[in-house]
């Protein structure tokens, strides 16, 4: 009986397990089938939805659901903490010293941020990628009455454009506090330009110059000193500030490294079209957790769990798995509180974003509700 692992109950590894269940169900129903996902959270989380929990327009009750619940009911869930990936002997071994075989494993286990990589930067500045964090940004936020907020950029990060909404969104939220003119609103960016996709940093420059946000490139955050509240970079310009909020720089997961599969990133060494890891066969990563010159974003694994379900199930089925991903992203950027605008590209392709509406806002606020549909696979 072939046995699927999925490592990672996010979004990607939640679709892949129930598009596949959904074709195979005869299968797993007559016993001729075993999809088991490894998650080390019972609660599956939107993680999206951090961005506006820093702003209280959501609560955390709004961005997690128990996983049990969005997977279909003939997959096995196992929540605990996998130790490391067993390559050469199709296992993984899990943190209580249980050995959970494949036949196909699936490495959907995302990114963390490392704001530890930066000396003073856990102390003395604020994030948004954790709910934890969110929640304490919230706090400092609501507390804030003035001063000089900056935003600063790490990499590599996920969501390419967070950054930039980060601060459309504070600059709106400080007109809506009416404290906007006693507000200075800074940000950096690690590169010689606003953004790492030269379209869409041509499109917010002039709307940043518009708006009287200051702006530093070439700014990699080195050091904070959270008693002075200065931050100073590698190329040696310090900044003072009175709120600091970071795009912290992520890494892979530690099960990553302790299986020896990563580079020094935590990174696999993914095919860009088979999504295949490098040297293997029965081997899929997808999402964060890959190496791929594309965004780290939700719509990324969203579309390669499509072509990695398609795969594994024409595998299973006798055909040879030739579905190619082409490296299709879709974002959201919200351009303030109230308007948005969205991009999407490929390998090929690269973004143009369209003009910034209410309704395009709208959407986006419409799938922070839906979105429970895209792991369940049917959105």
């Amino acid at each position: 009986m072939p046995n699927i692992v999925i490592l990672g109950g996010g979004v990607g590894g939640t679709i892949v397990a129930n598009q596949v269940a959904r074709q195979m169900r005869n299968e797993l129903k007559n016993g001729d089938l075993s999809i088991t996902v490894i998650t080390e959270s019972a609660q599956h989380v939107y993680q999206p939805m951090f961005l506006y929990m820093a702003f209280d327009q959501v609560v955390p009750a709004d961005a997690k659901k128990p996983e049990r619940e969005l997977l279909d009911r003939r997959i096995n869930l196992v929540v605990g903490a996998a130790e490391r990936i067993d390559a050469a002997g199709n296992a993984v071994w899990m943190a209580d010293g249980t050995r959970i075989a494949y036949d196909y494993l699936v490495i959907a286990t995302g990114s963390r941020p490392d704001p530890e990589q930066v000396p003073g930067l856990t102390d003395g500045g604020y994030h948004f990628y954790t709910e934890e964090a969110a929640l304490r940004l919230r706090q400092a936020l609501h507390d804030f009455q003035g001063g000089r907020i900056v935003v600063t950029v790490g990499v590599p990060h996920k969501c390419p454009v967070a950054p930039l909404e980060f601060v459309l969104m504070v600059d709106d939220w400080a007109k809506a506090r009416g404290i906007r003119e006693k507000t200075e609103v800074v940000y950096t960016y690690p590169i010689g330009r606003v953004h790492s996709i030269a379209t869409v940093a041509e499109w917010v420059e002039p709307i940043l110059d518009g708006r009287g946000i200051e702006t530093h490139i070439f700014f990699n955050p080195e050091t904070v000193d959270p008693q002075a509240q200065t931050i100073t970079s590698l190329e040696g310009e310090t900044l003072r500030y009175d709120l600091l909020v970071a795009v912290p720089p992520h890494t892979g997961q530690a099960v990553i490294g302790r299986s020896g599969l990563g580079d020094s990133g935590g990174w696999l060494a993914t095919d860009r079209a088979s999504l295949r890891l490098q040297g293997s066969d029965n081997v899929f990563v997808l999402g964060d957790a890959t190496n791929l010159p594309i965004s780290k974003a939700g719509s990324t694994a969203h579309f390669e769990a499509d072509v990695v379900a398609s795969n594994l199930v024409n595998l299973l089925r006798g055909g040879l798995g030739s579905v190619r991903y082409d490296g299709k992203v879709f974002c959201f950027i919200e351009t303030g509180l109230k308007k948005a605008t969205f991009i999407t590209f490929d390998y090929a392709n690269p973004p143009t974003p369209v003009e910034a509406t209410e309704m395009i806002h709208l959407y986006k606020l419409a799938y922070n509700r839906l979105y429970w549909l895209t792991p369940a696979g049917l959105l």
